[in-house]
């Protein structure tokens, strides 16, 4: 399982250095644009559900093509993988990267703020229960991971961010690499074990 765990995590690597570069991309249009902190904001209330969405695609996808499971099981799964994970990604590790560079930077809970949230994760579970399907959600995932990321940082922090970039570049990258991986991978698959041949 840890030999499984390095390679998808190199092999996703350079997606996530993409993934991190267009957010750069995208935070210097903001600067340069003047881009109010109201439309990151709505930007990330938009992202956000969507990238809940995809990760319980993906998570679900995992532990049932692994696993013979219930439907209770699949919901459990389905939704701890993408609203914790998602959750993790999206605001707690910008919120505490903002800390690090001393950032003034708000903390949000979005599946509690936005209850509706939550029926995302729900719809991922059911799209994915009866035929998971794996390869098609990861590199949307990434993608969206990063820009609701992105959009935290805009949002709910105040800063002059260009000097910053290469930063938010580190921070970006880790917000994606190692949860989206672990939500995706990691976690379906440790809680699935041997059951099945994956089919």
């Amino acid at each position: 399982m840890l030999r499984r765990i390095v390679k998808e995590l190199r092999v996703h690597a350079p997606y996530t250095s993409l993934g991190a570069v267009s957010g750069i991309v995208i935070m210097a249009i903001i600067v340069y644009g003047n881009v109010p902190s109201r439309a990151s904001c709505i930007a990330f209330y938009s992202l956000h559900p969507v990238h809940v969405l995809l990760s319980a695609l993906a998570t679900t996808a995992m532990y049932a093509r692994y696993k013979k499971c219930k439907l209770w099981q699949a919901l459990l799964i389905g939704w701890t993988g993408s609203i914790g994970i998602a959750t993790l990604s999206d605001v707690v590790i910008p919120y505490f990267g903002g800390g690090l560079l001393h950032i003034p930077i708000e903390f949000h809970v979005p599946f509690i703020e936005k209850w509706w949230i939550n029926l995302m994760a729900l719809a991922g579970v059911a799209i994915c229960y009866r035929k998971p399907v794996t390869r098609m959600p990861h590199f949307g995932h990434v993608l969206l991971s990063t820009w609701a990321s992105l959009f935290y940082f805009t949002a709910f922090g105040i800063a002059d961010w260009v000097p910053l970039l290469p930063f938010i570049f580190l921070f970006l990258f880790l917000a994606v690499w190692v949860p989206c991986c672990t939500s995706d991978i990691v976690y379906p698959l440790l809680l699935a074990g041997k059951d099945k041949t994956p089919s």
